[in-house]
């Protein structure tokens, strides 16, 4: 099984993003993807942005997460 986390876009800059991961920062390459801005949520894959996701997938995969490691 693979694991996606979902993070916040707080700066985007030649195909390279940097993102909040529940107040974790790195930056994922953005190549795959055409319209993301910052405040915009991805979901990230071994250091790559795979989709956008909404405000509301982002906070039910927190939820998940955090069950998960509870």
């Amino acid at each position: 099984m693979c694991v996606g986390l979902s993070a916040k876009v707080v700066r985007v800059q030649d195909g390279m993003a940097m993102v909040d991961a529940s107040g974790a920062r790195r930056e994922v390459s953005v190549q795959l993807m055409d319209d993301v801005e910052p405040g915009d949520y991805v979901m990230v894959h071994a250091g790559i942005a795979i989709a956008k996701i909404t405000d509301e997938d982002e906070h039910e995969t927190d939820e998940i997460m955090e069950a998960l490691l509870a």
